[in-house]
């Protein structure tokens, strides 16, 4: 997967997208560089915790492609929609990987949000969404150390991690539990 990311890194697309700075307030950072500066230095502190190298390499390729096409996607669509920031970076990540587990957390990785927001607002939780997303990702402890490392940026709130991982125990066994959020 180092090798892989070597490739990501060198592509065109990438390093024009990277200088991108997305108008939203999920990502007071600015630039989508300084995004992934910020998530690989929560990455770090997380792999104090034990992560295999395999899983290490794997989020690393996570936040070098999960919000890249930012710049050439519309907003508000749903991660199936093609014009979508997660499915243009899910169709650049397959031509790097098959590992299908991992091109699904590419296109999913806001799905966590999006079921939080749909909760707050309406008062109860999206059991159709959720379901979806259960049984779209494999490897959820995987999936959750990404969520924590995008989730754990100035201008996001914690606690909805917390509320999401909390919630996913309801229905998967998993190693990564709330006790993993950092607070920042």
């Amino acid at each position: 997967m180092k090798e892989i990311l070597e490739l990501v890194k060198a592509d065109p697309r990438y390093q024009k997208n990277i200088e991108y700075e997305p108008a939203d307030e999920a990502h007071p950072e600015g630039k989508i560089k300084f995004h992934i500066t910020d998530l690989e230095s929560n990455l770090e502190i997380l792999a104090k915790r034990g992560i295999s190298e395999g899983d290490y390499w794997k989020l690393k390729f996570l936040i070098h492609v999960h919000d890249l096409f930012k710049a050439e996607a519309k907003r508000g669509l749903s991660p199936t929609h093609p014009q979508n920031h997660a499915y243009i970076a899910r169709e650049f990540a397959s031509k790097f990987t098959d590992d299908t587990d991992l091109l699904n957390m590419v296109q999913f990785h806001d799905e966590n949000y999006k079921l939080w927001r749909g909760y707050a607002k309406a008062g109860e939780l999206d059991q159709k969404r959720l379901q979806a997303l259960l049984d779209t990702i494999q490897n959820w402890d995987l999936f959750l150390m990404f969520i924590i490392i995008d989730g754990c940026t100035a201008g996001k709130d914690p606690e909805k991690i917390r509320w999401f991982i909390d919630m996913v125990q309801k229905y998967k066994t998993t190693k990564v539990d709330s006790s993993w959020v950092l607070d920042r």
